[in-house]
């Protein structure tokens, strides 16, 4: 029996944070995987280049975190973005600000984040099984118990740390629901978070168009980011944070124009009359974006009716697009649901039902908006579970 003081599974980013955090406290640390590589998911986020946090106050990063963020301000007071941030220039690894407060590694690589984490891991003797499956976790006393398909293992401490049910091909299968679920904890529902929208649209006309900072709304949800228009429907950052309340069968509103006014619009229009109705939406808008705005309208502007006019003012500003439903669970970028943080405590993340039984990262009840905030969740959620609190 190989015997330590805690036990993680899940080598993601809130995986690898709490073998740190524990083998700082001076934990004999194992961290189990069943990918060849640690941080098969961290790898392909932003892009590549790794959007390792969000560098605004924490109000907004509470914000940013629509599901169930303000559970973390126990975990943010404990370890934030503000101390990611340090943790990784301490560390030779400079990062830098960019649109919307995200943080990159100026290397612009993913691997320079994962590199830094197993670095780590190595200096304080976490010992690394990856390509190793778990098949079974149990506590027959006051030990956990951790099978894999040819070795055993136990430590009175388990961190799981398994990842949601999102892109299963990293190896988030839900595996860390089912243990959760073996020790009679209760697991919240789960869908598609942060995912691209179908809607009923016409697609192929506006597809590959990108725009900057506009605005999606549904009900009291007013969304403004970069939207891209595709072959389905919508996708960019505006659509997949809108995707966390809609699920098929609404109808949400695009606003292409939020920096100008309706009264801005008019003008314009008025300073244009003689022109090309066309070639006037050209100077605000895409090509392609501008003549779809000018479907079935007279050529020129002085050329509208007062129902024309009002009819075209009021779609620039709020264009009805019924969504029809959103990409399934494994295409999707984060995980909706998991284990319910009402058996959790907030302080430790430790379960309240079972001690020494730990779950950090999106394997709980917690998704945020891309642009960093769910790998904030995951790297300071792993910092705490691995922490130990006398």
């Amino acid at each position: 029996m190989n015997t330590y003081d805690t036990i993680i599974i899940g080598g993601g980013p809130s995986g690898m944070m709490a073998a740190i955090s524990s083998a700082t406290y001076g934990q004999r640390t194992l961290l189990i995987d069943k990918n060849r590589k640690l941080g098969k998911k961290l790898a392909g986020t932003g892009g590549g280049r790794c959007n390792v946090t969000n560098c605004g106050p924490l109000e907004d990063v509470i914000a940013g975190i629509p599901g169930n963020g303000r559970f973390l301000y126990s975990v943010f007071s404990q370890f934030d973005n503000q101390d990611i941030i340090r943790f990784f220039e301490d560390r030779g690894v400079k990062l830098k600000e960019e649109d919307h407060g995200r943080m990159f590694p100026t290397t612009d690589k993913s691997m320079t984040i994962i590199q830094c984490l197993v670095d780590e891991m190595i200096k304080f003797g976490v010992t690394i099984a990856t390509q190793t499956e778990v098949v079974s976790v149990k506590r027959p006393e006051d030990r956990f118990i951790v099978k894999t398909k040819d070795q055993t293992f136990e430590a009175e401490r388990l961190i799981v740390t398994t990842g949601g049910k999102s892109y299963p091909s990293t190896g988030s299968t839900g595996f860390g629901h089912d243990i959760a679920r073996h020790f009679k904890l209760e697991v919240t529902p789960m869908e598609a978070a942060e995912s691209p929208l179908m809607t009923d649209f016409p697609h192929k006309r506006l597809q590959g168009i990108s725009l900057d900072d506009v605005t999606l709304s549904y009900e009291k949800h007013i969304i403004t980011h970069d939207l891209l228009f595709t072959h389905f429907g919508l996708s960019g950052p505006a659509a997949q944070r809108i995707s966390s309340f809609v699920s098929g069968g609404e109808t949400i509103y695009l606003d292409v124009l939020p920096n100008h006014s309706k009264q801005d619009l008019e003008a314009l229009l008025d300073e244009n009359r003689e022109k090309s109705l066309k070639n006037t939406l050209k100077t605000i808008l895409p090509e392609r974006l501008a003549e779809f705005y000018c479907d079935g309208l007279p050529e020129k502007g002085k050329q509208l009716t007062h129902k024309e006019r009002d009819h075209l003012l009021e779609r620039l500003k709020q264009l009805p697009i019924p969504v029809t439903g959103k990409m399934s669970l494994p295409k999707s970028f984060v995980t909706k649901g998991g284990v319910d943080l009402t058996e959790i405590n907030p302080k430790t993340l430790e379960s309240k039902k079972v001690p020494g039984l730990h779950f950090a990262g999106e394997v709980l009840d917690i998704n945020g908006h891309t642009g960093g905030f769910n790998i904030t969740a995951a790297l300071c959620t792993g910092w705490v579970a691995g922490s130990l609190h006398y």
